[in-house]
């Protein structure tokens, strides 16, 4: 193996720099740094698709005991308009991007008297996917009072899969409340 020592390689005018072959490693060895000062292609990650969305308005007068889906329909930011925010609230799996999603959405309920439980779930393709729920014996959820509930997960998805939020209460009608409700997700680099 030999030792080539120069400060600067061009390639001709017009054309693009290779270094080594198809099957070839190249080696960057421990101290070295690489400082890149143009364009980063064909190599990292970034976690995308990405997007978070909020609730504009409340939902009110929710039928106990019946799952809502969640009214998503502001959106913060959606990095592969993955996300449809108009009658669906539901984001899907880009061509090309299957792989591990964090998933995170937190829901604020409230009631006019007390009520005995409440449940946040995720749906992927219309199934049950996970949930969280906080259940008591009685009706002792304090009514006029915020409620909240929170899940977070990460899960394998295919191309063409979608999540939706859902959210219920047990023991009176109930209002799901804009303020402060988010539903988020961003796929994973390096897993």
């Amino acid at each position: 193996m030999a030792t080539l020592f120069v400060d600067k390689v061009d390639p001709q005018s017009g054309t693009s720099l290779e270094i080594g072959s198809s099957g070839d490693t190249i080696t960057i060895p421990s101290g070295a740094t690489i400082t890149n000062n143009g364009t980063q292609t064909g190599f990292g990650g970034d976690n995308t698709p990405s997007f978070g969305a909020t609730m504009s308005a409340d939902q009110n007068n929710l039928s106990d005991g019946s799952f809502t889906l969640a009214a998503f329909d502001t959106e913060v930011w959606d990095t592969d308009s993955a996300y449809t925010n108009t009658s669906s609230y539901k984001f899907t799996v880009p061509s090309g991007e299957a792989g591990k999603y964090f998933i995170t959405a937190h829901l604020m309920f409230r009631v006019d008297s007390s009520y005995q439980s409440k449940e946040l779930r995720l749906y992927k393709n219309d199934n049950f996917l996970a949930e969280n729920c906080h259940h008591l014996s009685t009706n002792e959820w304090r009514h006029n009072y915020s409620n909240n509930i929170s899940i977070t997960t990460v899960q394998n998805l295919s191309v063409g899969d979608y999540i939706q939020v859902y959210g219920k209460a047990v023991g009176n009608t109930w209002d799901m409340k804009a303020e402060g409700a988010y539903f988020s997700m961003h796929k994973l680099i390096g897993v």
